[in-house]
């Protein structure tokens, strides 16, 4: 049974912390997924974190977590570059960046700048392969 806090402390993520629809795709959410997400919320206490596995529409096998989106809105990155923020967030995943993670696309952005666009970006479709077997130099 889940204590009191716990329920509130649940409760008050729930609140800040969005999971777009279709992020986790069809299956549950990997490890990969689960452990970006906990140290996103752990160093930026975001007001909004959306997170998308987008390893599916890329040359990896089913079920890879290679590839994320991520939206953070904190109050962290107020009167940081966008540089900085993107500094911040590779410093905290870094150990996911140094192993599963082989993209991983960033929109670092204060409340406000949320408020004004809340849209996540989409990524372009996959060419597949590399640029040595499209034949592009």
């Amino acid at each position: 049974m889940l204590s009191g806090q716990l329920l509130r402390r649940l409760g008050s993520m729930a609140t800040r912390v969005c999971l777009s629809p279709g992020s986790a795709g069809p299956g549950p959410v990997g490890p990969v997924e689960a452990a970006i997400r906990a140290k996103l919320e752990q160093a930026l206490s975001p007001e909004v974190l959306e997170l998308r596995n987008e390893s599916g529409g890329h040359a990896v096998p089913r079920g890879s977590e290679t590839h994320f989106r991520v939206a953070v809105v904190s109050s962290r990155f107020e009167g940081m570059s966008l540089l900085q923020r993107h500094r911040l967030i590779h410093e905290t995943l870094s150990e996911e960046l140094a192993g599963p993670v082989h993209a991983l696309a960033i929109q670092a952005r204060t409340p406000a700048q949320w408020r004004e666009n809340p849209q996540l970006d989409t990524s372009p479709p996959c060419l597949g392969g590399s640029k040595k077997t499209r034949g592009t130099p």
